[in-house]
């Protein structure tokens, strides 16, 4: 079969969660028509009234017209096997992240979809390679990896496996064209782009939790810095449970002390705003993040019961490690070509994660300091924190030669 180009007519999704329903809108309101398969009937039949909800909504506030109302709801088929989309251009994965479930599906698809179709599947951690290597097409399978709520937030992370073909990628970011995403093409690693680097900061965090500040400190930091929301905000708007149960299933991580704020609260039943309660206290309806002294005394308890001696963490501080920590996994993404150029990774941070617009991303935030400076706080953190904290190559390189990360091109400087 010709490799030259994919088109992109008919698509298919799989799964009927948020993201598959997010994912679903994105396509339908592109004016895509797609088949929707989900295990559980009832859940795909909740999902189809939910799209209906969503479509009379927009139509109420006059973003729509009735004939695209009625358009939008028309290009989505409800389908109750894999044989039923023996005929798509491309299927969405969109079942939790779970290795062996994707494996599983995949298999399912590989077998029952015409063979000139893309797989893609949408998760945001996984061994794209590892899912793509159960297929007999590992040319034409990536990632597509949505960020919630899919139909309306930009980002969209393509994800190139070791096998995935040029022209695949190609009608990847002419559909991410068309939904009108911000597509920005990452390599195959543990959290791709925007959530392998959030992984370092979030850790940043987490230590200072225990180190001696609080949560409504930290994020009223990094929301002063310019972030839309900080760390602690963000953990409550998706959930804590999210990773607790994950660590739950996967019978690891649960004994790590960064995260024994988050499984006290989920112990208590703190899951976040959907709760009303998580690292934060939230009024019967409303999403506003109130101020919660039972938090901060678990906190204190939970940091006491680990052996730290807390002690007094300002504002400068906290920015600085958390912004640092993006920094210097950026630099690590870089070097290893997961990103093209910085400006790459800007957009994943603008777009998806809430990074001050103003800065232009982290890695143009870190270019308007001077990456000699940048590396002289990386070598003071790393005296006083450890080899975490190392400069990343990249860094030791372009500021010896007085470059910025604008200067890299495709890895190299």
């Amino acid at each position: 079969m010709s490799q030259t180009a994919f088109s992109i007519q008919q698509a298919a999704v799989i799964g009927a969660g948020t993201m598959g329903r997010g994912i679903v809108m994105s396509l339908a309101n592109a004016g895509v028509p797609v088949l929707w398969l989900d295990n559980n009937p009832q859940m795909l039949e909740q999902a189809m009234a939910v799209l209906a909800e969503t479509n009379a909504h927009n139509l109420r506030l006059g973003r729509i017209d009735a004939a695209e109302s009625a358009a939008r709801l028309a290009r989505v088929t409800p389908v109750d096997r894999y044989t039923a989309l023996a005929e798509v251009d491309l299927v969405i994965e969109a079942v939790y992240e779970n290795l062996e479930l994707k494996q599983q599906i995949f298999r399912s698809l590989d077998a029952a979809v015409r063979p000139g179709a893309i797989l893609a599947s949408n998760t945001s951690y996984l061994d794209i390679d590892a899912i793509a290597g159960v297929t007999g097409r590992p040319q034409q399978v990536l990632g597509l990896h949505f960020f919630s709520p899919a139909h309306i937030m930009k980002l969209l992370e393509i994800v190139r496996g070791q096998a995935t073909a040029p022209a695949v990628l190609d009608a990847a970011l002419a559909l991410g064209q068309r939904m009108g995403k911000v597509s920005v093409v990452a390599g195959n690693c543990h959290g791709f782009i925007g959530n392998r680097m959030l992984e370092q900061y979030v850790r940043e965090a987490r230590k200072m939790l225990l180190e001696g500040a609080y949560p409504q400190q930290i994020d009223a930091a990094l929301q002063g810095f310019g972030f839309a929301m900080g760390p602690f905000r963000m953990y409550d708007v998706v959930g804590i449970d999210l990773g607790w149960r994950a660590r739950q299933l996967a019978g690891e991580g649960q004994d790590e002390p960064l995260v024994q704020v988050d499984n006290a609260l989920c112990e208590l039943g703190r899951f976040g705003q959907k709760a009303r309660m998580g690292y934060y206290h939230y009024a019967e309806g409303s999403r506003q993040a109130e101020h919660d002294p039972e938090v901060d005394a678990l906190v204190l308890r939970v940091a006491e019961g680990l052996g730290y001696r807390r002690r007094d963490i300002g504002a400068e501080e906290i920015v600085e490690r958390c912004v640092l920590a993006l920094v210097n996994e950026g630099a690590k993404i870089l070097e290893e070509n997961i990103a093209a150029t910085s400006h790459d990774v800007d957009l994943v941070y603008l777009n998806g994660y809430g990074f001050p617009a103003a800065t232009g991303g982290p890695m143009s935030w870190a270019d308007g300091q001077g990456l000699a400076a940048v590396r002289a706080r990386l070598q003071q953190l790393q005296q006083l924190f450890g080899s975490h904290w190392q400069p990343a190559a990249l860094i030791e390189q372009l500021a010896a030669g007085g470059k910025r990360f604008a200067d890299v091109q495709e890895g190299r400087a």
